[in-house]
């Protein structure tokens, strides 16, 4: 396996460095580098306290832990983030940071785990060959697969 070195600035000295979950996946903690109180309804861009330099040819995938809404009550707003390689190529000034918006009143601490990042190659180029109708056997539709 492959392994790529990425250029790091922390903004926080009380964060933690950037480390794998618990050796046990391959995304990666963030924290909030930043105290914060929100009323339910409330919107936030969360500092993450970090900047990165990620390499040509990359992008970050940014999500929210599996228990972020349960310990916290916030939702990341886009769903996931990406973050290109343009971003932070040039400048320490491009923080990364969490959209969120509270579901309850909350309190979010400095260096609370709140997303996880992985990084991935861009995919490659697509070139898309329509066809005409395919009259095999359908799965059943969008969520069909069952819950076993």
């Amino acid at each position: 396996m492959n392994t790529e070195t990425i250029q790091i600035y922390y903004h926080s000295k009380e964060i933690e460095k950037l480390t794998y979950i618990d050796g046990k996946s391959d995304w990666i903690d963030l924290r909030a580098a930043e105290d914060v109180v929100m009323k339910a309804g409330e919107f936030r861009m969360i500092s993450l306290g970090v900047s990165l330099r990620l390499p040509d040819g990359y992008e970050a995938i940014v999500a929210p832990r599996s228990s972020t809404f349960r310990n916290f009550g916030i939702i990341q707003v886009n769903s996931i983030g990406v973050i290109d390689e343009s971003y932070g190529k040039d400048s320490t000034d491009d923080l990364w940071m969490y959209p969120v918006v509270a579901m309850r009143d909350t309190e979010i601490h400095v260096n609370d785990r709140i997303a996880q990042f992985r990084i991935l190659q861009h995919q490659p180029r697509i070139r898309f060959e329509e066809v005409g109708e395919r009259k095999g056997q359908a799965r059943g539709g969008f969520g069909s697969s069952g819950i076993q």
